[in-house]
């Protein structure tokens, strides 16, 4: 039998076997929206997996389930985008902590590729960290990319990251290429009107009124190289935490 890293392609001896040496568990998760006219609506969760799994090889982690839909309302107007309420989704990932929990888990490394579920996985860690003593911490992917991408993107200010544009698109061109559609690959700045980004004014206007193409930014200068070097420099980052914070 392949070895693997993933809870659900272990059998119950196996996991058994696995656990009494392991107490960490990485969780990816991300959505299943629009994104962009070229990238995979699945993008922030295929991302989350594949970081996931390579993090895994590094570390003594297992990977738990993974959450393939989003806190997503911003972009309900495009097509094959699906909405899950702040309330069904917190519920849902709490009972996926907890059930670890009970089985042992110490050390919680959540791979996160959408914005829209950092408060709520930040909500539930906090309060079962307080709870039962664990040890939570999360990746925001693509804002941890912009850290880590000058140097490497060409634009390494927010536009890189905006959506679905240059990082993106390397990252996805390196990781999954055989999804990225580079015959549909455009760049889009935002309509002025109701964008407010940087406004001290929060406002909510619908992600589509803005961008109908469901990108911000320039995905024509994506590329698989940068996506490679930035994938490895983040893998590297979130490994030394994991090795120094949860020892594993």
């Amino acid at each position: 039998m392949k070895e693997t890293n993933w809870i659900k392609l272990m059998s119950t001896s196996e996991f058994a076997e696995r656990k009494k040496s392991c107490d960490t568990v990485i969780i990816p998760v991300g959505a299943t929206e629009g994104y962009g006219p070229h990238l995979p609506m699945g993008s922030d969760i295929l991302v989350a997996q594949k970081i996931a799994e390579l993090v895994s090889n590094e570390v003594n982690a297992m990977i738990g389930p993974s959450i393939e839909v989003g806190e997503s309302y911003s972009l309900g107007g495009f097509p094959g985008t699906i909405c899950i309420t702040p309330e069904t989704w917190t519920a849902f990932f709490h009972d996926v902590v907890e059930s670890l929990v009970k089985w042992g888990f110490k050390n919680f490394m959540i791979i996160n590729g959408h914005a829209g579920n950092v408060p709520l996985i930040g909500h539930v860690s906090r309060a079962m960290q307080d709870q039962y003593g664990i040890k939570c911490a999360q990746i925001d992917w693509w804002r941890f990319t912009q850290a880590k991408g000058v140097g490497i993107l060409e634009n390494s200010g927010w536009m890189a990251h905006g959506h679905a544009s240059e990082c993106g698109t390397s990252v996805l061109l390196y990781l999954y290429p055989e999804y990225v559609e580079m015959k549909h690959v455009d760049k889009a700045e935002p309509a002025r009107e109701g964008f407010t980004r940087d406004s001290d004014i929060i406002t909510y206007v619908p992600f589509h009124l803005t961008a109908p193409k469901a990108l911000l930014g320039d995905a024509t200068i994506g590329n698989a190289q940068k996506g490679e070097e930035l994938v490895n420099k983040c893998v590297a980052r979130i490994v030394e935490y994991m090795h120094q914070e949860f020892s594993c």
